[in-house]
Formats: structure tokens, sequence, C-alpha cells
């Protein structure tokens, strides 16, 4: 019994002495560090990398959005000018045919005033 009582206490001290030992885990080595140093800055690069080709695709997008809009609007315009040459041929027939109406008017009414 005695000894069963020893190692119980020679246990209880080795693992009060065991859980004040610092964990192996916890330190890193300088080599370790440079290499998740590494990681990290690569990981930093891939990251910017895909910004730029985000930004790079925005830009294409958004020049071709724009060429769209111009088009469409040259060709709103183009439509708006030939909608305007229409009119003002159509306004200048009208105002011809009325000249030529007064003219007929003017001409009558000369004629039936010479008459009487």
């Amino acid at each position: 019994m005695k000894k069963t009582i020893a190692t119980l206490i020679a246990g209880l001290f080795a693992t009060a002495a065991f859980a004040q030992t610092p964990a192996p885990a916890a330190t890193t080595t300088p080599a370790a560090a440079k290499a998740e140093a590494k990681h990290e800055k690569q990981a930093a690069k891939a990251e910017v990398k895909e910004t730029k080709a985000a930004a790079k695709a925005d830009v294409k997008e958004a020049k071709q959005t724009a060429k769209a809009e111009v088009k469409e609007a040259k060709a709103d315009a183009k439509q708006t000018k030939a909608e305007a040459k229409a009119d003002v041929k159509e306004a200048k027939a009208e105002h011809k045919a009325a000249k030529a109406e007064h003219k007929a008017e003017a001409h009558t009414d000369t004629t039936v005033a010479a008459a009487k």
C-alpha cells in the first residue's frame, strides 16, 4: 500500500511539473515565420492581380457601354435630322401652295374689279 501511495504522489508531482512547461508548438522558428510571411506575400500579390483584372474588365465594359450609347445617340440625331428636313420640305411646299393660291385669288380679284 505504501508503494501505491508513493506512486500516486509521484504521479501528482509529475503532472504538476508537466503542466508548468510551455507548449512546444506555441513557439515558431524563424524559418517557419519566414515561410509564413512568404505565403502571405504571395497571397497579397494574387489578390492584387485579381483586383487589377477585375478593374480592367470593368473599364472594358464601361468603354463598350459608352460606345453603344454614342452609336445610339448618333442614330437618334440622324433620325431627328431627317425628320426635321422632311418637316422643312413640307412647310416649304405648303408655303408655296398658299402663295400660289393667294396669287390666284389676287388675280381673280383684279380681273373681277377690272370687269366692273
